[in-house]
């Protein structure tokens, strides 16, 4: 792991790693629990969508939860999941849809923290144990419930977070959550402002 890149190669994964997936040139990445049997649970808007806002911004950011590595059948371990919606299960080729897979990292210094290009790549919070971890996402799969998804207030990046802490990140100034969301909302703050 460094400064610059958190990408790992597949055998570096173990269960309860919350990983990631850069989509649509880098503007946003898509997390997940990986909790083993090349297995991911993940948390998506609905309607086959990974993230969205709801609004005319879609265009621009909105992207589908892929079949296979990007093929146009489904994928023959996960069936059509562009009918799911809420907390899914995929397999690792769906979730990284021919992305490469990165490691979030946890327990990092405040130094290096501040330090990272973007959010939505490390936390100063400790992660849990992975049986806790594995156990968490499992229980909120079978639930499906980790709520409404909103890109800036309750997103995948959340999701994986109380995976691997058990802590719900709240703003104060609502301008989202997950240090990726603020980044974004920020982003379009400023292109708007």
């Amino acid at each position: 792991m460094g400064l610059f890149s958190n990408q790992i190669s597949r055998d570096e994964l173990k269960a309860g790693d919350h990983i990631y997936s850069w989509r649509t040139a880098f503007i946003y990445s898509h997390h997940g629990i990986y909790v083993g049997d090349e297995k991911v649970i993940h948390f998506t808007r609905g309607g086959g969508l990974e993230t969205g806002t709801g609004t005319f911004l879609d265009k621009f950011i909105s992207s589908s939860v892929s079949n296979h590595a990007g093929r146009d059948t489904p994928c023959p371990k996960c069936g059509d999941q562009s009918i799911l919606d809420g907390v899914i299960s995929s397999c690792l080729d769906c979730f990284l849809a021919g992305g490469n897979l990165y490691l979030f990292e946890y327990n990092v210094s405040p130094v290096m923290f501040l330090a990272t290009q973007r959010g939505g790549t490390c936390t100063i919070a400790p992660s849990d144990p992975c049986d806790e971890v594995i156990s968490r996402a499992k229980f909120l799969l079978l639930r499906n419930g980790f709520g409404a998804y909103h890109l800036f207030e309750n997103n995948c990046e959340d999701f994986a977070i109380y995976c691997k802490t058990s802590l719900v990140v709240l703003s104060k100034i609502n301008l989202g959550s997950s240090g990726q969301a603020t980044t974004a909302s920020l982003d379009i703050q400023s292109f708007w402002g």
